[in-house]
Parts: C-alpha cells; structure tokens; sequence
C-alpha cells in the first residue's frame, strides 16, 4: 500500500526561521518529496533552497518546469511562480495570483490533493492572512493529513489560526514537534483518497489547471460557482463564489482567486489607493485656484480674485477631509482573518 510520500508546507511571514528549524531536524534517510511555497517578493531572487541546505541534510532546489519529482528533496517555490504537481512532475507555471500571491500555498495543496490524495500531508506554519485555508480543505477533503504549527508557537498567527477555523485539522504542534510527527507520518500506510462528486473533481481538476496557466474563461470557471455583483481587484472581471465547508471564496473568469479576508484586504487597497487619486486632484485644484486667483490680483480684478481665494480654501477643507479618511482606510486593510 502507498505511504504518505508527498508533504507540502506553506509559510509567510516569519516562514525562514521556522522552516531552518523545521529542516534541520528532518533526517537525511527520509522517504518523502517536500514541496515549500513561501511568501516572497516577485522583483528579486530567493536565496531559500541554499539556506534550506545548509540547514540541514536534505537537498533543496528551485525546481525547473516538468522536473521529475524524487524523495529526499526539498522543491522551493521560485519566486514569481506557482508550483504544482502532475503525475510525477513539478510544473513551474506564473497562472494568475492567487489571495494576491504568485506563488500560492492555495494553488501547490490543491495539486497535490487532486494528483495524491490520501498521500498528502499538508503543513501551514506562520504567516499573516488566510493563503492555505482552502489547499488545506481540499487536502482534508481528498484524504490527505493535515497539520498546521500552534498559533502560540508561530511568530505570525494568522494562517494557522485560519485553517483552524476552517478545517477539521488532525495536529496542532510547536515547530520543536513537527519534523518527528512528519518522519512518523511518513512511514504509515494510507487508504485510496475518498469518492468526491463529479462538480467537485471538475471543478478541482479547472483551478488546477488555471494555476498552470490555461484559460480560466474557456474552461467554464463562471458555471462553477455562484456570480456575485463583486469584481475582481486585479482585472475588474466578474467573480463567482465558491463554497468549502464553511469557507467561501471566489475567482474571477480571468483566473485570480480570493478568499473573503485577501478580496478584503485587495479591495481596501483599491479604495485607499483612490483615496490618494482624490486628494492629489483637490490639491491640484488648489494649486490652479491660488494661482489664477494671484493673476485676478496682478490684473487688478479684486473681486475675482477673492472668489478664487475662497474657492481655494473650500477645496483645501475638502482635501483635508479626504485625507483623514484615506488613513481611516488604511488602518481597516490591516491583515486579520476573519472569523468562522
């Protein structure tokens, strides 16, 4: 019978000191292929895989597109792409973002999860905001381990706390626990992944393949869940809801997807971003009144110029108003899950 071989982690904020300490205590005999997606900035390099292997006694790389997936390696998201799995092959793809990131921890669990199933052990350690919540479920649903590092251990408890408020998750432990518990977990013997319906294998094996790239729109993703009158953030294209378990979120026809706190956290952004559009136009305004006001005064025309001046002044109220709401905007995007 087929072991549990695959395990899948995902990690943000404070994720490289966590995944050093994890690395270095897994042994170097492991049965296991490990596949990391951390959070990382798409403009420069990631210097992870040298760090993962000198932690520890496992190979880490940045894999190249169709690669043939081993045991005993350490395959690290690169920056700026997604990776996925088919068969026995990574795919290194740059499909739309997804919770706003490219790579996506979502996207890599909802892979392995289709392709593995009951072989999966899934792994959500620190980070801000909700991306693995839904790879989570879809792990869980397909049979697979889930596990996710104790919010009290974690330097940011957001991603973990997430997933536990959305999935029925099998252990919570300190990072000091999580190499034994895997080492374990990778020896035992697993069951056939479960039955799922025929909507929830189309719809799986559609956002598998928008993350690798193919058309979102051509695939019929709009007939898989519920339109909304909300769009997308990034494209301004319609989205759908889509319900797991108690987890909804959404996906737009061109592919980006969202769960409620990152669609929240995106739109936020959009509205303080218009915020600051408003308050360049009022200055700009004031600028344009001050100075035809100044010319109204050379000219010798008074009472123009004191219309002007008083025009100036109500437009600098008005953008010292928006200004206050621009950073009233600002403090409501902070990243916090939102709750069950």
């Amino acid at each position: 019978m087929a072991k549990r071989d695959i395990i899948v982690i995902g990690a943000s904020a404070g994720g490289v000191y966590v995944l050093k300490e994890l690395v270095a205590a897994l042994p170097a005999d492991l049965k296991a292929s490990i596949f990391v997606v951390l959070h990382v900035s798409p403009h420069s390099s990631s210097y992870l895989p040298e760090i993962l292997t000198g932690a520890g006694s496992l190979k880490a790389v940045h894999p190249i597109d169709g690669e043939i997936i081993q045991p005993g390696y350490i395959y690290v998201a690169p920056p700026d792409h997604h990776i996925l799995v088919e068969f026995d092959q990574v795919l290194v793809k740059r499909g739309p973002k997804e919770n706003r990131f490219r790579p996506s921890i979502d996207a890599l669990f909802r892979s392995v999860a289709y392709t593995y199933g009951s072989r999966v052990i899934g792994v959500v350690l620190t980070g801000m905001l909700d991306d693995g919540t839904s790879g989570m479920w879809a792990i869980k649903r397909l049979g697979g381990t889930t596990v996710v590092q104790e919010p009290d251990d974690a330097p940011y408890s957001s991603m973990p706390d997430s997933v536990l408020a959305y999935v029925d998750v099998d252990y919570c432990v300190p990072v000091k626990e999580l190499a034994p518990l895997l080492v374990q977990l990778s020896r035992e013997t697993v069951m056939d992944k479960p039955d799922f319906t025929s909507d929830e294998q189309q719809r799986m094996e559609t956002e598998v393949n928008i993350a690798a790239q193919e058309n979102a729109f051509e695939m019929g993703i709009l007939s898989m869940g519920e339109l909304t009158a909300l769009t997308c953030p990034e494209c301004n294209g319609a989205l759908i809801s889509i319900k797991e378990g108690k987890l909804i979120r959404y996906r737009c026809h061109t592919g980006h997807a969202f769960t409620a706190s990152s669609l929240l956290a995106e739109t936020t952004k959009v509205v303080e971003e218009s915020f600051w559009k408003a308050i360049r136009s009022l200055e700009e305004t004031v600028i344009l009144l001050e100075q035809s006001a100044k010319q109204f005064a050379e000219g010798g025309n008074q009472v123009a110029a004191d219309q002007f001046y008083q025009k100036a002044q109500e437009t600098r109220q008005r953008a010292k108003v928006t200004h206050e709401f621009a950073f009233q905007q600002q403090k409501f995007s902070g990243d916090s899950p939102i709750p069950a």
